[in-house]
């Protein structure tokens, strides 16, 4: 046995080495796979086809005193880690690749900047080291993001006092799962279990054009693979031990919103606190001002302005309650027709990218949130370019966390 193994450690050594190994089981059944490693006195390969392995079954019971054995199968799937025992394998071909290469995973994936985070289809587990890079740029209005951000920051950011528009991930679905600063190449052990989830670290995303192209490497934990194992050192055991690599077979995971407060379990109760925001609205702003505030169906939003715009020459100076509606409200050519002209309006930006229907905000309003999205501001106009000026805008909203 101490032969078999040392010859086969030997072969694994001196051979460097992308594609699979070819394992001749005594059995008679051969396998293509990626040897990974000898742990815990047992070989792991990554199967790159699926298999048909022979299993051997204890059938004694309580009564009887001497084992009698079955043979039966199991199908193993392409992807899967197995374990063997060096006395089950007759020798292994290996192919044109390292055994340090092979211990790790490599996935790529584009992040955009949207409502959402960016799921990476990687799945990580606690303990294991995770390398991300990333290249490419985000255009945002006239700023030109690289992965390692802006030289600014933003306020109402998921990291605040990290430069904005930078490369951030989080692992998990959890709200209060920590968020992790990557910029452009970072290595970091994961905390926890979890789906690797990305974006860039930046409020708005309405402007938001182009991605980073982002490359995850991680070292497979083979020790904590073999330790899920009950019976991994039984030097007596027939059972095969196959496991899953993380991400292997795992499909889409649940969506992650940006939403600061965003918590997928939440049980629909609100815990009773109101947040409070201030903002500028300016009078030359047509898409309107980005508030940074995502709500649910049903919140209810105070929201109250003061201050002065110059709504154009004709109409001049006027509140947030705007100027007395006219003949433009019969035929409809702002967004409020009915609202005059520079009143205080608003709408609410939804996760799919369509926009509710504007509403009048005026001097203050209490607001009924319609459907989940984003809360925009913007004065009540068909022709900004001559506007000057803004209102000030106090926001109180629910602490949904």
């Amino acid at each position: 046995m101490k032969k078999i193994v040392f010859a086969l450690l030997i072969t694994l050594a001196a051979v460097s080495i992308a594609a699979a190994d070819t394992i001749y089981l005594r059995s008679g059944t051969t396998l293509r796979g990626n040897v990974l490693g000898y742990i815990n006195g047992r070989f792991a390969i990554q199967l790159t086809a699926p298999a048909t392995l022979p299993v051997r079954t204890d059938n004694r019971n309580s009564n009887s005193t001497q084992p009698t054995y079955s043979q039966t199968t199991r199908t193993v799937r392409q992807g899967e880690v197995i374990f063997l025992r060096p006395r089950d394998i007759d020798h292994i071909e290996i192919d044109g690749r390292s055994l340090d290469d092979a211990r790790y995973q490599t996935q790529t994936v584009d992040v955009t900047l949207g409502a959402n985070w960016i799921d990476s289809g990687v799945d990580v587990r606690r303990g294991e080291r995770v390398r991300v890079d990333a290249t490419g740029t985000i255009y945002a209005g006239r700023s030109r993001i690289t992965p390692a951000g802006l030289s600014s920051t933003d306020q109402y950011a998921p990291l605040p006092r990290v430069a904005e528009g930078a490369l951030i991930g989080v692992i998990g679905n959890e709200f209060d799962s920590p968020i992790i600063e990557l910029g452009a190449g970072r290595e970091f052990t994961a905390d926890r279990d979890g789906r690797l989830y990305l974006t860039a670290n930046r409020s708005s995303y309405t402007d938001a054009r182009g991605a980073f192209n982002v490359r995850i490497r991680k070292e497979v934990d083979l020790s904590a693979m073999a330790r899920t194992s009950d019976d991994n050192n039984r030097p007596t055991d027939d059972a095969y031990d196959p496991f899953e690599l993380p991400g292997e077979g795992a499909g889409t995971a649940p969506v992650r919103s940006r939403q600061p407060g965003y918590d997928p379990n939440r049980d629909g109760r609100r815990t009773g606190r109101m947040l409070e925001r201030i903002i500028a609205v300016q009078g030359t702003e047509s898409r309107g001002a980005d508030t940074g505030i995502d709500l649910r169906a049903g919140d209810q939003v105070m929201i109250t302005a003061s201050g002065n715009i110059t709504a154009g020459r004709r109409v001049g100076v006027v509140s947030p309650n705007g100027a007395t509606p006219g003949a433009a409200s019969i035929f409809g050519t702002r967004p409020v027709p009915t609202a005059g002209v520079g009143a205080l309006i608003g709408y609410i930006l939804l996760q799919n990218g369509q926009t509710t229907q504007p509403f009048l905000v005026g001097n203050q309003m209490t607001l009924t949130v319609p459907s989940d999205g984003r809360l925009f501001l913007l004065v009540n106009d068909d022709n900004y370019s001559d506007n000057s000026g803004s209102f000030s805008v106090r926001i109180q909203y629910p602490d949904n966390r």
